[in-house]
């Protein structure tokens, strides 16, 4: 709670009850297996709702369908302004929902290469990471068969990312069958790579991202030169900056 401190503080502005998990590593890993616990437990009075494409069936293609309005209208928009489709499309991806929404309209569009930012944390060399695609292999968790950091004996690997959207151990399974099916590029991004892409976004466009659409930022730096000035390359930019200041300040010794 303490890196989402802000949305946190606006939810009970609106009157939520919030409450903080204490198991585990205490990551979203733990607060997502807490709110199901609590499900199974009170079913007549509670019902589990998630943000990412993520969980069981209907989750995942719920999630996909909701967001996929970024896409459509990324493709509309898109085509009114230029007269044709982007070549290349980037997005980071924790659990995968921002970018399942900007991909997803374009699946089928052969020519448009897609490629998705998970958090490389220290480094995949390093363990500390949240890379399923770099550093795990197909497993289950939260009712979900995909690509899982975990150990030898399948249990779940900690993971690491200064990005708490992104510091999860398993991804969306759509995201699992497009990797295998080569249909979209998974890379990843360092904290230090992510966070030189957030203060470069800041000090260029005057626009503070998220943490989390830092990594995909980093991944546009990497790419853009790679390309014909011709080409089009779209970034989702999924999320704000303030809810980071505090945190991106802290680490650097000027606590605010």
């Amino acid at each position: 709670m303490e890196r989402q401190a802000l949305n946190v503080f606006r939810m009970r502005l609106l009157g939520s009850k919030v409450t903080g998990v204490n198991a585990g590593s205490r990551t979203l890993k733990d607060a997502i297996s807490e709110a199901m616990r609590d499900w199974t437990t009170n079913v007549g009075t509670t019902h589990y709702l998630l943000g990412s494409v993520l969980g069981a069936h209907p989750y995942p293609m719920m999630i996909r369908d909701f967001q996929s309005v970024i896409g459509r209208e990324t493709r509309k928009q898109i085509l009114a302004l230029e007269g044709q489709l982007p070549h290349c499309l980037v997005a980071c991806v924790g659990g995968g929902s921002n970018s399942m929404g900007l991909f997803y309209p374009f699946v089928k569009d052969a020519k448009v290469q897609m490629v998705g930012v998970e958090a490389g944390g220290y480094g995949i060399g390093s363990g500390k990471h949240a890379a399923r695609f770099s550093g795990g292999k197909p497993g289950v968790l939260h009712g979900t068969m995909t690509y899982l950091l975990q150990d030898e004996d399948g249990q779940v690997n900690p993971t690491h990312s200064v990005s708490a959207g992104l510091d999860y151990p398993a991804v969306g399974p759509e995201h699992s069958y497009y990797h295998d099916a080569g249909r979209i590029l998974y890379t990843s991004a360092t904290d230090a790579e992510a966070l030189a892409a957030f203060d470069l976004l800041a000090q260029a466009e005057g626009i503070i991202p998220a943490l989390e659409s830092a990594h995909a930022v980093a991944e546009v730096v990497k790419l853009a030169p790679t390309m014909k000035k011709s080409q089009i390359l779209i970034m989702n930019l999924s999320g704000r900056g303030d809810k980071d200041v505090q945190q991106i300040a802290k680490m650097r010794g000027t606590p605010l």
